[in-house]
């Protein structure tokens, strides 16, 4: 069982956790959950970096979709699809480790959190 969970980075819609004791890192965004290994998620981050948000914006921008940008999977049926704003938030949670290697402060509109005044 994993003990030393902690947690790398962190936005209003996701976070992004390694576990110390196994080197499985956690990637929480929306409603995906990705569970990585050190290698595979060095290649995730190497993907997300290299993303040409431009580019699939004018390629994709006679469809109907809201999402524009794909990412795809292994399984030929299954694409992520995400807008600028969503992938840029996922850069910040998967990008922010291999820029200072620490924890980010939260604004305080990104904490998701009911204050109840007495």
């Amino acid at each position: 069982m994993c003990h030393t969970i902690k947690t790398i980075s962190q936005t209003k819609n996701g976070h992004l956790l390694k576990c110390n004791d196994c080197n499985i890192y956690t990637l929480m965004f929306h409603n995906l959950f990705f569970e990585f290994s050190t290698k595979e998620f060095e290649n995730f981050k190497l993907y997300i970096r290299d993303i040409e948000v431009d580019y699939w914006k004018h390629k994709n921008s006679c469809t109907y979709f809201k999402r524009k940008i794909p990412i795809p999977t292994l399984q030929q049926n299954l694409v992520l699809l995400f807008n600028k704003s969503e992938l840029e938030e996922l850069k910040f949670l998967v990008l922010i480790y291999e820029k200072n290697n620490s924890q980010q402060i939260l604004c305080v509109d990104e904490i998701d959190y009911t204050l109840y005044l007495n």
